[in-house]
């Protein structure tokens, strides 16, 4: 009978292992930046993740979008997907909602995929066609860099990188998962009908 508090120890210890926060990217204490009269309009649509940094809800994932669309409430309704080892893997899709902080401040949201639990999704930086976009949070935690299509231009990546680094954000050991070769030979599997 004394392997019941040895065996809650061990679940609660693994429990707290699998939630615990990735490394702060981020030199300091002061949070970054912000972008600034972020078109939440324009920003709707689809997503293709070009790098991240490494966190345990993302570990395997490749091919990972982001679809962004209005809710009648006018929350956000949000649907991210990964194929899981690779772009011939299975597919995870997870639904949550965002929502604006403060009205006025439209580049910082707050997004939750578990109920009553939100976490901050701030928007950095995005090009003024909104072909890309980078997301982190304000301990630099967790990091981002976006596109419309899932190839970014090298010269186009490389800029963002150096504005991270700008910032005081780390940015060795991004992880760059496989990609589609297009937007179009993407696939549609758990997006709404008509999502662009």
């Amino acid at each position: 009978m004394r392997m019941a508090p040895v065996l809650v120890t061990i679940i609660v210890g693994l429990t707290l292992a699998a939630c615990s926060s990735p490394r702060d990217r981020l030199a300091g204490d002061t949070p970054p930046p912000t972008a600034t009269n972020v078109d939440l309009d324009r920003y709707l649509g689809t997503w293709f993740e070009i790098a991240r940094a490494d966190h345990s809800f993302e570990r395997g994932c490749h091919g990972v979008s982001a679809y962004y669309e209005y809710r009648e409430d006018g929350a956000i309704r949000v649907i991210n997907r990964c194929w899981e080892d690779g772009l011939d893997g299975e597919l995870d899709v997870a639904e949550g909602v965002a929502r604006l902080q403060d009205r006025m401040a439209t580049a910082r949201l707050r997004v939750s995929f578990f109920g009553p639990f939100y976490g901050d999704y701030w928007i950095l930086d995005v090009a003024d066609d909104y072909s890309w976009s980078v997301v982190s949070e304000p301990a630099g935690r967790y990091l981002w860099i976006l596109s419309r299509e899932p190839q970014m231009d090298e010269a186009v990546l490389a800029e963002r990188l150096e504005f991270l680094q700008g910032l005081g954000f780390d940015t060795e050991g991004l992880i760059y998962p496989d990609q589609w070769e297009s937007a179009e030979a993407a696939l549609r599997e758990g997006l709404p009908e008509g999502a662009n």
